[in-house]
């Protein structure tokens, strides 16, 4: 009787990124080696009957260097109140610009506003109908989000409800048509999926009704816990932090807004990384916020307004609509990054921004309100940790 038996030993590789001058822009595409240990016997034989043993081994390719695109708020149209809140051309041309680089990635991710319903649903009652905006997309427009690249999509946000349960379900159905995958609402917390072999965990939080709390850290981190323990790499979306240009900052403390508490973001972001989360991103204000590495691990506290047509305050800063690529090893860690500066003008849709104003206005922030960080923000984008 012979066996086969895999033996396996670790194979990492390492990387350091520095912020000299002398640095590429541009990361390699290498494979690293993972080993695992198989014993394998003829016709159900024991090991204890085995007198014979033959050594081989089996390797499992890993990409050395993956590539994760996040974006904030995505909004392509809505028929609610009426038909002229959406694009031409139905929405064709909408995300044109961003596409390329949208489309260069492992994984792309962004924050959708709304429901994806063409009528109907029940309208969400606003306490304050001069603040409360309705949208709802029609699915035609939702084709857009796919050819564009976008692998996973979060839910949780203050505008998954504005059409009622009829709404959610719709939204999900329509995802799921376009295997685009998504999570955020209390009915479907989470979401796992693999891609060119890497598997990849998804969660998404938000302080509103029907979506999976920001404010609950204990929930939320055993939520992320049991991802890690079956995940390469654990992607989270949070939709939290007051809103508006006076409310740039993190705080670190929770933040009130209009009576609704919408989380200690900062606190949350660390306790979920803590927890095993890889890469945070953040939305909800409608501006761009700070950025951080916390245990070698990104955060983006807000990504701002990325592809919101009609509804929506652009001017200024509020048009800031960056992509964010982040360059991560097979399990997370942190490389380095780019910011690629988009920008959105009236009635919406991202364009290049040859000004790269969103660049000097996030190392702003980050220098501001972590004054204690190790991050180099160069002028072309490139986020690299400082190597003291």
């Amino acid at each position: 009787m012979a066996a086969m038996i895999l033996l396996i030993s670790g194979c990492k590789s390492s990387r350091m990124i520095s912020a000299s001058s002398n640095q590429t822009d541009t990361l390699s595409d290498t494979t690293s080696v993972v080993e695992d240990t198989y014993y394998i016997t003829q016709q159900g034989d024991t090991l204890a009957s085995l007198n014979e043993e033959v050594t081989i081994g089996i390797h499992r390719l890993m990409k050395d260097t993956l590539s994760i695109i996040g974006v904030g708020d995505i909004m392509l149209g809505t028929n609610f109140p009426d038909s002229s809140y959406l694009p031409p051309d139905n929405g064709r041309y909408l995300l044109e610009a961003a596409r390329p680089f949208l489309v260069d990635a492992d994984v792309t991710f962004g924050n959708l506003e709304g429901v994806i319903l063409n009528e109907g649903g029940e309208q969400k009652k606003c306490k304050n109908p001069e603040l409360c905006y309705l949208f709802r997309s029609p699915e035609s427009l939702a084709n857009e989000l796919k050819l564009s690249g976008f692998d996973v999509m979060s839910t949780a946000n203050n505008h998954a409800g504005d059409f009622g349960d009829e709404g959610r379900q719709n939204t999900m159905r329509v995802l799921d048509s376009l295997n685009i995958h998504h999570a955020g609402q209390q009915v479907k917390p989470q979401v796992t999926f693999k891609i060119d072999g890497i598997k990849y965990g998804f969660a998404a939080f938000a302080p509103n009704s029907g979506t999976m709390s920001i404010n609950d850290h204990e929930a939320a981190k055993e939520i992320i816990q049991g991802l890690d323990s079956i995940c390469d790499v654990v992607i989270v979306s949070f939709h939290g932090g007051a809103e508006g240009k006076k409310y740039q900052h993190v705080l670190r403390e929770e933040e009130i807004f209009y009576g609704e508490n919408r989380g200690n973001v900062y606190q949350f972001s660390h306790d979920l990384i803590d927890a095993g989360a890889d890469i945070v991103f953040g939305h909800g204000p409608h501006v761009v916020r700070a950025i951080e590495v916390y245990n070698q691990r990104f955060i983006a506290y807000s990504l701002g307004n990325f592809c919101t047509y009609a509804r929506f305050n652009l001017n200024k800063e509020s048009g800031y609509a960056p992509i964010i690529n982040v360059f991560t090893n097979a399990e997370g860690e942190f490389y380095e990054a780019r910011i690629i500066p988009f920008v959105q003008y009236s009635p919406g849709g991202p364009v290049l921004d040859k000004e790269n104003r969103v660049i000097p206005k996030i190392r702003e922030l980050t220098n501001k309100d972590f004054p204690e960080g190790n991050l180099s923000i160069d002028e072309k984008g490139y986020i690299r940790i400082i190597i003291q």
